[in-house]
């Protein structure tokens, strides 16, 4: 069975949307406006990349990380690896061609059975609404958190307000900087 990692730049409040700059947010960019840059602090960041042997995301994830990423020297090796997007709306001709193998799935049943075959560790990158639905079902099996000092108010979350049973998890690495971000890894308990 293969592992499930989501993967999130998250504020103290819980929020992931627009961490890099995307239109749209009014915080937009969250992540290097006023917060001074440490590389120690994202290390995991390419850890990921090593560790990882699939990449996953949502529609409005993919589209825009596949717009830049495939020509960016920081994720030469996402542009080699499978690359799955969830979604109901985006055609078999849509995916781009630079970026190596793309397969669609539909569901979270298409998710639960890739989950079910041979190979490594899936990283799933932004796609919060994706998130709060595989998290829901129960399917993501670990939380890679660079968690930022910060309260964003509004925005799009990393977790739902699913009325919904505990889901505990246990912290396995966890680090605090210098510029006040914590790194925190947990495993979902079953």
């Amino acid at each position: 069975m293969r592992t499930l990692i989501s993967t999130a730049f998250i504020s103290l409040d819980g929020v992931v949307e627009g961490p890099g700059g995307e239109p749209g947010y009014r915080n937009s960019g969250w992540t290097f406006k006023d917060i001074e840059f440490l590389p120690e602090a994202f290390e995991i960041k390419g850890r990921e990349q090593q560790e990882a042997a699939a990449m996953m995301m949502g529609r409005v994830s993919y589209e825009a990380f596949s717009a830049v990423w495939p020509d960016m020297a920081d994720f030469a090796d996402y542009k080699v690896m499978p690359k799955y997007v969830v979604s109901t709306t985006l055609s078999e001709g849509d995916p781009v061609s630079n970026w190596g193998e793309t397969t669609i799935l539909r569901s979270l049943d298409d998710v639960a059975a890739l989950k079910e075959t041979d190979g490594g560790p899936i990283i799933l990158h932004g796609s919060a609404t994706l998130n709060q639905a595989l998290s829901d079902a129960g399917l993501i099996d670990r939380y890679h958190l660079l968690v930022f000092p910060l309260l964003l108010g509004a925005g799009k979350r990393l977790f739902s307000a699913t009325d919904k049973d505990t889901q505990k998890l246990k912290l396995v690495e966890h680090e605090a900087y210098a510029n006040g971000l914590q790194k925190n890894v947990f495993d979902v308990i079953r």
